[in-house]
């Protein structure tokens, strides 16, 4: 996303979810950041339910939490990412994703999602 916003947020949405099957995104939660006052937008027109969790409470958001702890593996704590190339992030995305994951039984979270996605199609 370009910035914070709520138009970018809610442009950044729609073309992820345009990637994938109707019915793949059923909820979203997030923090209380400003770029989600886009949110009954993003009901309306991608039939999702969006949660807020509540402030100070970062385990309501947990594989959100999670992700940032890996992609910290990349990038640690206090990392410019205005220095990192939209290469170095997709490299390192991709490396996260591919990565096998005790808690889905060894399958990687890409094998899993493609795996849950492929009975919408």
């Amino acid at each position: 996303m370009p910035d914070r916003t709520a138009h970018s947020m809610e442009v950044a949405f729609g073309v992820v979810a345009s990637q994938y099957p109707q019915g793949t995104f059923q909820t979203v939660t997030t923090d209380r950041g400003k770029e989600f006052a886009c949110y009954l937008n993003m009901e309306a027109f991608h039939s999702v339910k969006v949660y807020f969790a509540d402030p100070y409470s970062s385990w309501q958001r947990g594989s959100n939490e999670n992700a940032n702890g890996l992609l910290r593996e990349f990038f640690p704590k206090g990392h410019d990412f205005a220095e990192v190339t939209d290469e170095q992030l997709a490299d390192a995305i991709r490396l996260i994703n591919n990565r096998p994951r005790k808690c889905l039984s060894w399958k990687s979270a890409h094998e899993a999602f493609m795996n849950e996605v492929s009975h919408l199609a």
